[in-house]
């Protein structure tokens, strides 16, 4: 129903545009996508998919089909366009066989392929998808690429270029073309390519941790800030679950996995003194007390990843990752809307809750529920379905509106100023992952799908399995 709900507002006061705006009831933009449009449609396929909402899906499907145009100029996020749209087409492809998905994530992966273009291999973080140029000089086709502005000497990010391999492997098999995967991923299959797994296990790892900054021209860390939260969370993520997709061959994306949630074990995970497990940054040595909104992920990573370890650590991780999904869930109980800010902070007095203004906000993010989902389908401990429920109650109290559900500036009031924009992930990823952890578990089995991080499911290449 609250699907239903943000679809049909979208669909009507925003359909084409990347989200709907629910207080003012338009569209909005915005500057990541670099002219594509439709981003709520894209992300909210599957969701609309596998919920048996089969009207609004054909409504969805009919928007790419007839008003999806790939033929547009302007600045995009590699890393969002990826997840966003990429797996959003891939994942409706999988689902439901239908070509107009497939053939739209092809062409649109194609136009990503400049970005790679670098003296290493370490792709920028910006593309531009407009034509620059004729064939047949057909991998400059598309536009120049460079790195964001705000990103430390132009140097790119490692949650970005370290989340392409799932995404681009599923590209390369659908299509034949071998590039996408020499692009995204160290395969025997392309030893000659200097590509992104190579750089980073020929890097110096200080203490054996990845930090969130590496030169493309270089191969070298620009500084040493070190998060699992935004910059750094979905590369860890993409690890692990790389081996997975490949049916347990990827013996190299699981030792990586091991030896950094090794090294996060050893460096940056903390026990507060009022006994909460929490996941501190790290800035050149010094430790950042904190925890965002974004690292709450790694609860279901690390339980996910605890299925499919040693012996003498999988107790260990199955504890660590209902710890820190206790932590998580801590920010939300500790606040008066009953949902998490943006960033929390473990300082002398104030723990699991954010101490800046500037952290107090809650902008529909699905972190939280993912690892409720993961942890209730691997433990089937009730508590993570209750939990999930207050989540439910809360985004129906605080978030919805008259015109879809909108984001709240301040978690610590229960009369919260809304921010007026509802997130195309909010249909992706927050309410995928609450419908999925009331579903039974053969909805989307983990046995048999991964979900890239923006929460589209990809299948497991099963030995059997035909792409």
């Amino acid at each position: 129903q609250m699907m239903k709900f943000a679809w049909d507002n979208y669909k009507q006061y925003a359909l084409g545009k990347n989200e709907l705006r629910p207080l003012t009831k338009n569209g909005h933009i915005g500057n990541m996508f670099g002219g594509l449009r439709g981003a709520t449609v894209i992300d909210a396929l599957d969701t609309l998919y596998i919920m048996e909402l089969e009207e609004e899906f054909q409504e969805a499907k009919e928007w790419v089909e007839k008003s999806f145009d790939l033929n547009v100029n302007g600045e995009a996020s590699l890393f969002e366009v990826n997840i966003r749209y990429i797996g959003g087409l891939l994942a409706a492809f999988y689902l439901t066989g239908e070509e107009v998905f497939k053939s739209k994530a092809l062409e649109l992966g194609e136009k990503l392929l400049p970005a790679f273009n670098t003296p290493t291999g370490i792709p920028r973080g910006v593309i531009n998808l407009g034509r620059q140029g004729t064939p047949p000089d057909k991998h400059f086709l598309y536009g120049m690429s460079w790195s964001w502005g705000w990103a430390s000497a132009g140097s790119s990010i490692l949650a970005e270029f370290g989340t392409l391999h799932l995404e681009f492997l599923h590209l390369s098999a659908l299509s034949g073309n071998p590039v996408f995967a020499e692009k995204a991923t160290l395969s025997l299959l392309f030893p000659q390519v200097m590509n992104i797994r190579r750089v980073l296990n020929r890097v110096e790892k200080p203490q054996g941790l990845y930090p969130n900054f590496l030169s493309p021209v270089t191969g070298s860390w620009v500084q040493h800030h070190v998060s699992i939260g935004g910059l750094g969370d979905s590369f860890y993520e993409y690890l692990i679950k790389s081996w997975l997709m490949s049916d347990k061959k990827d013996s190299e994306a699981k030792k990586m996995y091991d030896d950094a949630l090794e090294a996060i074990e050893k460096h940056l995970v903390k026990k507060s003194a009022g006994g909460l497990t929490y996941i501190a940054e790290w800035r050149g040595g010094i430790l950042d007390h904190k925890m965002g909104h974004l690292a709450c992920f790694s609860g279901g990573m690390i339980a996910l990843g605890a299925e499919h370890a040693a012996e003498e650590r999988r107790q260990r991780h199955r504890e660590l990752a209902a710890e820190i999904t206790s932590t998580c869930h801590e920010s939300y109980a500790r606040s008066d809307t009953k949902l998490g800010p943006e960033a929390f902070r473990f300082d002398a007095g104030s723990e699991a809750m954010a101490t800046r203004l500037s952290e107090r906000y809650y902008i529909l993010r699905p972190e939280v529920v993912e690892s409720y989902m993961y942890l209730w389908r691997l433990t089937h401990d009730p508590k993570y379905r209750h939990w999930g429920w207050e989540v439910v109650k809360a985004l129906e109290k605080h978030c919805r509106v008259e015109a879809g559900f909108s984001g709240i500036r301040d978690v610590y009031t229960t009369t919260p100023t809304h921010d007026n924009m509802q997130q195309s992930f909010f249909l992706a990823e927050t309410l995928k992952y609450l419908y999925l952890l009331f579903c039974e578990d053969d909805v989307l089995s983990l046995e048999d799908w991964v979900f890239n991080t923006e929460a589209h499911p990809l299948p497991i290449n099963h030995t059997d399995f035909k792409a």
